[in-house]
């Protein structure tokens, strides 16, 4: 992947200084950022930009997010923690 703005993504996933959020951005953007089209780059830039605790009650399910930002790319993360957590044998 030569694409700087996929690495500067995936940088932010991965270092965003609220380690829980890192253990859930950081994988999906490995797994899933380079086959997201333009929209859901933009969708996924625009929730790194959100405070941490705000994004990660959003992907955990503690707290609804701003219907401007609950669309697909939200959803392919909170899916995709759910189906790693029950891997893990975490349950949800």
């Amino acid at each position: 992947m030569d694409d700087p703005r996929l690495k500067k993504l995936k940088y932010r996933a991965w270092h965003r200084g609220f380690v829980e959020a890192d253990l859930i951005l950081g994988p999906f953007a490995d797994l899933h950022v380079a086959g997201l089209g333009p929209d859901d780059l933009d969708a996924f830039e625009i929730l790194l930009d959100q405070p941490d605790p705000d994004l990660f009650a959003w992907i955990v399910g503690t707290a609804e997010a701003p219907a401007e930002l609950d669309g697909p790319v939200l959803a392919r993360i909170r899916e995709f923690r759910h189906v790693a957590h029950a891997a893990a044998g975490k349950g949800a």
